[in-house]
């Protein structure tokens, strides 16, 4: 099983990557937003509590977030992999996301970071906001603010895979496929090599 963490800042064209990957190796795309959407729509347990705790204006609790991952990986037996949009961004959730694959018998591959220049995000990202009608891809000062703190949450989560030797840093700009070349490249070598478990969890068996 092939498990990806792909992060990337807003404009970086991480979407667009994430859709080829998902069909080039059959994996189901895990974004936390979408799954929280999901529980909630469908009156689940963990919905209902996530819910309440957003209502209330507090955060959702990594616990919560993790089962609902955990619901996710039991959903999709047939899936080839899993790649995880945005999640983990913070070395807890790492932490946490590792012991919860090493309960799936799998684990995290590697992570792919899009490294954008934020001059060129802001350009794309202005002028996606002309067609997007979304408030925060049209304010430069609110496209710079969630640049700043994408660059400071993956700064740690980036430090906790580089120390297993799966994080990996890709120039995001250039054609489409030249990039998911690149990618797909990388995506390859750790499948050769079947890098170490971390040591939480070494009782994975290795993809």
């Amino acid at each position: 099983m092939l498990n990806i963490v792909l992060f990337g800042p807003p404009g970086a064209g991480k979407g667009t990557q994430s859709q080829k990957l998902i069909t080039h190796y059959n994996l189901v795309h895990l974004s936390t937003g979408d799954l929280l959407r999901a529980q909630i729509a469908q009156g689940t347990e963990l919905g209902l509590t996530a819910k309440k705790l957003m209502d209330e204006g507090l955060l959702v609790p990594d616990a919560v977030v993790i089962g609902m991952i955990g619901s996710a990986l039991k959903d999709n037996p047939q899936a080839g992999g899993f790649i995880f949009d945005g999640f983990p961004r913070t070395v807890a959730q790492a932490e946490s996301l590792d012991h919860l694959m090493a309960a799936h018998n799998t684990h995290i591959g590697c992570m792919i970071a899009l490294e954008v220049q934020e001059e060129e995000l802001v350009k794309r990202l202005l002028e996606r906001g002309k067609t997007s009608n979304r408030p925060d891809d049209q304010d430069e000062t609110k496209i710079r603010r969630r640049v700043t703190v994408y660059n400071t949450e993956t700064a740690q989560v980036a430090g906790y895979y580089a120390a297993q030797k799966k994080f990996h840093a890709l120039n995001g700009i250039g054609p489409i496929d030249d990039i998911f070349g690149q990618i797909c490249g990388l995506i390859d070598q750790h499948q050769a090599a079947k890098p170490e478990a971390p040591a939480e969890a070494t009782n994975e068996v290795k993809a």
